[in-house]
């Protein structure tokens, strides 16, 4: 009957029914090839060859994607017994990142240092405890530094035996020659908008016509379409943010503009991160017994002193992972205003994601041409270089807005 049973689940995980693989928005080339790995993989256990499957994954595709859903429905599949069933205690606990041997990684920082590399690659040369295979699924891998991905090379180069690698970065050209000519690269595509709207009516309980604003607002941003669609206060920043181009008027605007997008970034990256670093806070304290009595409590008490600069620390650091992170939404807002407005220009024919500003998208296009609009999307990648390069961010804004009001 358990055979059966297996059997019948593992039938329905083969035809998409579900599974892990469920959550994946307009990725079928992707799923398929998954799947097919992921046999491969029970086949290497059974003593096969397993052809198809390999030690080292790099997934690219990008913002919104789900290049890290996709390594992590696969690592779900790859401890699953049943190929990524979705309702086995392994599916479960690789999904809601408890399982004891799946590594999960993601930089807190700008930078992931050589440090940490070097005892994340010791961590995954042990032999898996309970699950299939040790997996270590290493989120934003392109933040390594260059020392970082020279040790992290070596692990690749040697694989321990059943220890799987997910990388995921944006793009293969973002990680060494030498580590992505040893992976086996998934690329995922920009989702299509029919396929993200389809995901929040049916996961969100969203209104039809609010998933199909949202899902055009976020260009095919799964995470994106998610929080225009449910957070009012994402719509109205965003909707700010549109109309700063038809608010140029002048040097004083200019100004004004920017500090104004340089406000709203910080509000919302406060907001990120607010309430999560209160709890890991108290979660520390709680840890060393802080309100509690007895012998020794006291001690402890003060020995967390240095646990708690230290969490402090990382927590500057994600603040500013989060703060570049907002910054760069709000400017990829901007980019996508005016290839809209460069669409009205040209007469194209395509979906606008800003259509919600279809006044403000007619009246810049009819004030400048197509060459100007080129310029102006050239202006805010620069902001972007330049915020990247550690430039004050509201300086940076600056220079960007004054030059969209010059086109």
């Amino acid at each position: 009957m358990q055979r059966q049973r297996g059997a019948a689940v593992s039938e329905q995980v083969e035809s998409g029914q579900t599974g892990v693989f469920e959550a994946l928005v307009g990725q079928e080339a992707v799923v398929e090839r998954l799947r097919a790995a992921t046999r491969a993989a029970g086949d290497l256990l059974a003593g096969g060859p397993g052809e198809g499957m390999t030690h080292a994954w790099l997934f690219t595709g990008p913002p919104g994607s789900g290049r890290s859903e996709a390594a992590r429905a696969f690592a779900a599949a790859l401890q699953c017994p049943s190929g990524g069933c979705g309702a086995c205690g392994a599916c479960h606990q690789v999904l809601a990142g408890t399982h004891a041997d799946v590594l999960y990684v993601r930089p807190s920082g700008l930078t992931f240092g050589v440090d940490k590399t070097r005892e994340l690659v010791l961590q995954a040369a042990s032999r898996p405890t309970s699950g299939r295979f040790r997996i270590v699924l290493f989120e934003d891998a392109d933040r390594a530094t260059e020392a970082a991905s020279n040790a992290l090379l070596k692990a690749v180069e040697e694989p321990s035996p059943r220890t799987v690698w997910l990388l995921c970065t944006p793009t293969a050209e973002d990680m060494l020659v030498t580590i992505r000519s040893r992976c086996r690269q998934v690329t995922l595509r920009t989702p299509p908008t029919s396929a993200v709207v389809d995901l929040l009516v049916r996961r969100e309980n969203v209104d039809p016509e609010q998933a199909a604003q949202a899902a055009r607002a976020a260009s095919g941003n799964v995470e994106r379409a998610r929080q225009l669609a449910t957070d009012p206060e994402a719509r109205e920043r965003r909707s700010e943010v549109l109309g700063i181009p038809a608010r140029l008027d002048g040097t004083g605007a200019c100004v004004a503009a920017a500090a104004r997008l340089y406000e709203l970034a910080e509000a919302e990256a406060k907001a990120a991160t607010a309430g999560l670093d209160e709890q890991e806070r108290a979660d520390l304290k709680a840890a060393f017994g802080e309100g509690s009595t007895g012998k020794g409590v006291a001690k402890a008490v003060r020995g967390a002193s240095g646990a708690l600069k230290d969490l402090e620390e990382q927590q500057k650091r994600r603040a500013t992972r989060i703060k570049r992170d907002t910054y760069d939404t709000a400017l990829m807002d901007l980019v996508a205003f005016y290839r809209d407005v460069l669409a009205v220009q040209l007469g194209a024919r395509v979906e606008l994601s800003a259509a919600s500003h279809e006044g403000d998208l007619h009246r810049v296009a009819r004030a400048s041409g197509p060459e100007s609009t080129l310029r102006r999307i050239d202006a805010i990648m620069l902001c972007r270089e330049r915020i990247a390069a550690n430039v004050h961010p509201q300086i940076a804004m600056e220079a960007m807005t004054a030059a969209l009001y010059q086109g």
